[in-house]
């Protein structure tokens, strides 16, 4: 076997994309989309279709046709998965609970409008307070998240805390904040700091027996995906993923389920201790607020792009 299909017998493997075509080669289990994603895909004469639709179903309303936008791309990715697809909501509503609520809420009526199970798809939320706690109330109605923009324990524990079904921790721009920072410093390996911030929140759900899983996500090289092999989900862009299937260099399992030490759930974070560690956290605080302007400006050329069809 490639190192592709030696992944998939210990991890779930998700595709990192909104190229419908990339999916269907690859053939992964699951897939995640972003607003930059998106936007990337919505660019390439293939997929415009998907955008027009979108248009004409809400010719006066930008924000509807965004929210359309991303469910057409997760319809038509759900035609060549087995397993889920992950749509996020507008990077604009990462402040405020009620309005991501209701965003969620309309995603998963169109989705259905469309005939997919809400079973079938992932609400993804920025890893802020807001956020968790949007995402603690669309789990306890049955519509299951993924948190996004996490780059802490301190988010892994309140996404914990939620119940939310899946997290995202993101290993590549971690690496990012480092070597701009630590320029001097080796991150290669055992050494890359988003490697060791994924493993130590696995470690730590497991040991906790916590049920959320972890999909580690945001990957700049194999060695990263390499040193995660054995992760619960890993979401991978289809370069990398196309790296991994042509490579003949056998891989190893790193990560490795255990017993919980603990039946004891460990003490929620109340909201001024999550605000404060993360305000303490200064790589986390710095890559979630720019995470969140990243995808907000996406969003607006997003839109854009629609206002010209």
């Amino acid at each position: 076997m490639n190192p592709l299909e030696q992944l998939k017998q210990m991890t779930t493997v998700v595709a990192d994309s909104g190229d419908i075509d990339a999916i269907r080669h690859l053939q992964p289990r699951d897939a995640t989309t972003n607003p930059s994603l998106i936007l990337q895909a919505g660019a390439q004469p293939q997929y415009r279709h998907l955008l027009s639709k979108a248009q004409s179903a809400y010719p006066s309303n930008l924000q509807a046709a965004c929210e359309q936008v991303t469910v057409n791309f997760g319809v038509e990715i759900l035609h060549h998965v087995p397993g889920r697809v992950s749509t996020e909501i507008d990077a604009h509503l990462s402040f405020n609970c009620s309005a991501s609520i209701d965003s969620a809420l309309r995603i998963i009526e169109r989705y259905q409008q469309a005939g997919i199970d809400k079973a079938r798809v992932l609400i993804k939320l920025a890893a802020t307070w807001q956020g968790i706690q949007a995402a603690a109330e669309l789990e306890k109605r049955g519509i299951h998240c993924n948190l996004t923009l996490l780059f802490s324990l301190t988010q892994a524990k309140a996404c914990a805390d939620a119940g939310v079904t899946l997290i995202s921790p993101f290993v590549g721009r971690i690496l990012d904040w480092y070597k701009q920072h630590q320029p001097e410093q080796d991150f290669t390996g055992q050494n890359d700091p988003g490697v060791q911030s994924v493993k130590r929140i696995y470690q730590y759900y497991k040991q906790h027996g916590i049920d959320t899983v972890v999909m580690g996500a945001s990957f700049r090289n194999i060695e990263q995906i390499r040193q995660l092999a054995g992760c619960d989900l890993l979401t991978i862009a289809p370069d990398l993923l196309s790296q991994l299937q042509t490579s003949s260099e056998p891989l190893t399992r790193m990560l490795q389920p255990q017993q919980a030490a603990s039946s004891t759930k460990p003490e929620a974070l109340a909201e001024a201790d999550f605000l404060w560690q993360l305000n303490e956290d200064v790589m986390a605080s710095d890559k979630l607020a720019e995470g969140i302007r990243k995808f907000a400006a996406d969003q607006r050329k997003l839109e854009q792009l629609l206002s010209t069809l």
